[in-house]
Formats: structure tokens, sequence, C-alpha cells
């Protein structure tokens, strides 16, 4: 039989505290921390960036719930209304026929809104952060 000779409880390495946990009376300066190097200068406007970034998440969700959204109300209704899915709007054509063929006309309106919400809100801000930067690449090649 063999026996393990380690503690149950280890002490833990004397750098976490800045103290002897058995001798707390000898309480030890703690070393300041190391100087930290200058901040150097963010690359680009940062702030126009992040509202590129929220215009572009705008346009992205606008038109992705329009397509899906549509998908997704044709679906619940065709898991858990069947017999309006089933009902003649005219003779010979079935609600859920209509609104499959509708799907078409959705999926083009959110192209549209795609493209529209690009032209308002989108690239007005590219082609501003664009020039800024064009005009910055003048500056440092000024220098």
């Amino acid at each position: 039989m063999s026996y393990d000779t380690s503690p149950s409880y280890p002490r833990p390495p004397a750098q976490q505290y800045p103290y002897d946990p058995a001798q707390p009376w000898q309480y030890q300066e703690p070393q300041p921390a190391a100087p930290r190097l200058p901040r150097r200068e963010a690359l680009g406007h940062h702030s126009d960036l992040r509202i590129l970034r929220g215009a572009y998440r705008w346009q992205r969700r606008v038109a992705t719930l329009t397509a899906l959204g549509y998908f997704t109300l044709f679906l619940v209704l065709s898991a858990y209304a069947p017999s309006f899915m089933t009902s003649d709007i005219t003779p010979g054509l079935p609600a859920g026929l209509l609104l499959a063929l509708v799907q078409l006309p959705v999926t083009c309106l959110a192209i549209v809104l795609y493209e529209h919400t690009a032209r308002r809100f989108v690239d007005p801000i590219a082609d501003r952060i664009r020039k800024q930067a064009e005009l910055d690449a003048k500056r440092e090649a000024a220098r």
C-alpha cells in the first residue's frame, strides 16, 4: 500500500498574497505595476464605422425579416390552419396555393427594400467614410 504524502489542501503560491498566509504580520508592499505604453492614435474613424455597421445590420434585418417572416407565416398557417389553407378563394384556387404564389412577390419586395435601404442609409455613410479615408491618405502622403 502506498501513502500519498501531499497535503490535502496544498498551500497556494506566495505570489498571490502580499504576505505569507502562515505569517500575516510580515506584510510586504505589493510591487507597482509595470508602466503602460502610451496609447497610439487609432487608425480610421471608429464612430463612423460603428454607424455604418449599425445601418448595414438594420438593412439586413429588414430585408431578411420581410422574406422569412412571410414564409414563416405561410408555414404556420400550413401546420395549424389546414382548413383555411384548403379553402377555396375562387373556384379551383385554394388559399394555400395563392399564398404560395404570393411568396415570389414578397421575395422581390425584400430585394427592393434591401436596395432602398442601401441607397438611403448605408451608401451615404460609406461614401462619407471613403472620402474621409482618401483625404487622410492624401494628408499622410503630403507629410
